[in-house]
């Protein structure tokens, strides 16, 4: 499929037309149409107001690009689920604003959501696991109620890495027993890296606003990243994870994905909060109260006059050679616009491998059986070992192309206050935060890290399992840290990100930096769906 042919999936959407008719006043082409492709959420809001177009029209757009884009044409199988109700909701918030207004930024926005995240609807949740389908949780995620609360359409749930691609050593990232295989809207061929497969690709494919998708290690950065997508990873305890499938409370969070550094801020400012069923969000300041904090007064395009920014070198050159020549570019760009640039060693980067590991077996035993018995109690499957020997007993669908020997690691670990868990994670806390991000950021004076984000995305390979090329995401993972990746260009035609890194609840510094970098160099481009990688 050529860029021409696929132009001519574009969906128009006027707010009065219906079904196969809809079309978007979103983003005025030269005969006043607005085309709903790369459309920001200003300008949908825009649109709205105006009368131009409405929530229903949007919805119906989205939904025409689903059926042409995901589940045929390029069928790119980011999307495991469609909201019935998406319409009805639509219907109501537009009624709403007539009557008194939009609640906020997100007032009639279509999102999606990850299939990690609880929702107490017609949707499943899943995880992309078969065990899990007709498992109904008992209530919403918080977030989920967090996004209703604004306004937000939930359009639906998007694929992932199975179990957040906390499964096997050697998992195809994209691939789940429920969705099938995500493809990446850059080259079908390659990977959509994970565990937030499905969010990464939806949102590349303009299949919706925004998409909220959840990080343990990379699962937010990684996939924005591959699908030239804006990601950021909160700190640890700013979103809360309650109603959320776990892996590990001491690195798990949600988090905004979106093709603008505005739009994944006016998400995260809906998704932030207090929650009484997440002691992790009490640990925050003041701010976790999104009250009290609109992210959007950080979105500053002068945000990098007179940063102090640490550069990783040790993440640069080596098997990432590719994606390091792009952020080298980038470099310039942050010293054109006034930032002060220094070169770091990051200390103990790579020593807590080992310790992460043994964290994450610990916590995922006990977070999953906890999560099975408070949100979906009486269901088939109810523990650990309940999966693990639902997946044995369905070999040919669940255990194909890779096994569960993470699981079974998991399984055989005592509890949370058993002496080497408690070893690990302190030795993760330390080499991470004091002795790690901490100890550069002050000694020297730094607002930030940057690193390239990822290599260039690898063909999907279901012998071998991933073969990522590197990425930056475990100092801040590991530590609980913010991280924020923006695209930075493309190697070719395959996209590469540049991350920006600093210690806990320093979001609002991140999305100056981004934010600036983002309007200095607008390197975002509309995928056009290749078979593959074009050497020509």
């Amino acid at each position: 499929m050529n860029r021409r042919e696929f132009v001519g999936m574009g969906i128009i959407v006027a707010g009065t037309l219906s079904g196969g008719q809809a079309m978007a006043a979103v983003g005025s082409d030269k005969k006043g149409a607005f085309k709903i492709e790369d459309a920001s959420i200003s300008e949908l809001q825009a649109a709205m107001q105006s009368g131009k177009t409405s929530s229903q029209a949007l919805v119906k757009a989205y939904l025409a690009r689903i059926k042409k884009i995901d589940k045929s044409g390029p069928h790119i199988n980011s999307i495991i689920e469609l909201n019935p109700d998406a319409l009805a909701i639509a219907a109501a918030l537009d009624k709403e604003r007539k009557l008194s207004g939009p609640r906020g930024p997100l007032h009639g926005i279509p999102v999606l959501i990850k299939d990690n995240i609880a929702t107490a609807d017609k949707m499943e949740t899943t995880a992309g696991s078969l065990a899990m389908v007709g498992v109904k949780p008992q209530r919403d995620a918080f977030i989920v109620e967090k996004l209703r609360a604004a306004g937000a359409v939930i359009l639906g749930k998007t694929n992932l890495s199975e179990w957040a691609n906390f499964r096997s050593t050697r998992s195809s990232s994209g691939w789940s027993g429920r969705g099938g295989l995500t493809k990446n809207p850059y080259a079908l061929d390659r990977s959509t890296s994970g565990s937030s497969s499905g969010s990464g690709a939806s949102i590349a494919a303009s299949l919706a606003a925004v998409a909220v998708g959840t990080e343990t290690d990379g699962s937010i950065t990684s996939p924005a990243a591959a699908n030239s997508l804006v990601g950021i990873k909160p700190t640890v305890g700013l979103v809360s994870r309650s109603g959320i499938i776990p892996i590990a409370a001491s690195q798990d969070t949600a988090g905004p994905m979106a093709r603008n550094v505005a739009d994944a801020v006016a998400l995260l400012t809906a998704l932030c909060g207090l929650d009484a069923r997440d002691d992790a969000t009490k640990e925050a300041p003041k701010l976790t109260d999104a009250r009290a904090l609109d992210y959007s007064k950080f979105l500053d395009p002068n945000g990098l006059n007179g940063a102090r920014i640490g550069v990783v070198r040790a993440n640069f050159g080596g098997r990432n050679d590719l994606a390091s020549a792009v952020v080298e570019e980038a470099l310039k760009v942050l010293t054109a616009k006034g930032a002060m640039l220094i070169d770091v060693e990051l200390p103990n980067a790579g020593k807590y491998g080992n310790s992460e590991t043994e964290v994450l077996t610990y916590e995922l035993k006990a977070g999953l059986n906890a999560y099975l018995a408070e949100c979906i109690p009486g269901a088939p499957i109810r523990t650990l070992k309940d999966l693990i020997e639902f997946n044995e007993k369905n070999r040919d669908r669940e255990l194909k192309y890779f096994g569960q020997e993470l699981f079974i690691r998991a399984e055989a670990k005592g509890g949370l206050d058993s002496k080497e868990y408690l070893d690990a994670l302190a030795n993760c806390r330390k080499l991470s935060r004091e002795e790690g991000i901490d100890k550069i950021m002050a000694e020297q004076k730094l607002d930030a890290l940057v690193a390239p984000s990822n290599g260039p995305t690898w063909i999907t390979d279901f012998i071998k399992g991933d073969n990522s090329g590197g990425g930056f995401s475990q100092a801040a993972a590991v530590a609980g840290y913010p991280h924020i990746t923006v695209p930075a260009g493309y190697v070719a035609g395959l996209p590469i990100g540049i991350s920006f890194v600093a210690g806990a609840w320093q979001e609002g510094t991140l999305i100056k930096l981004a934010y600036a970098f983002e309007q200095a160099t607008q390197h975002r481009r509309t995928p056009t769906f290749p078979a593959r990688v074009s050497m020509g």
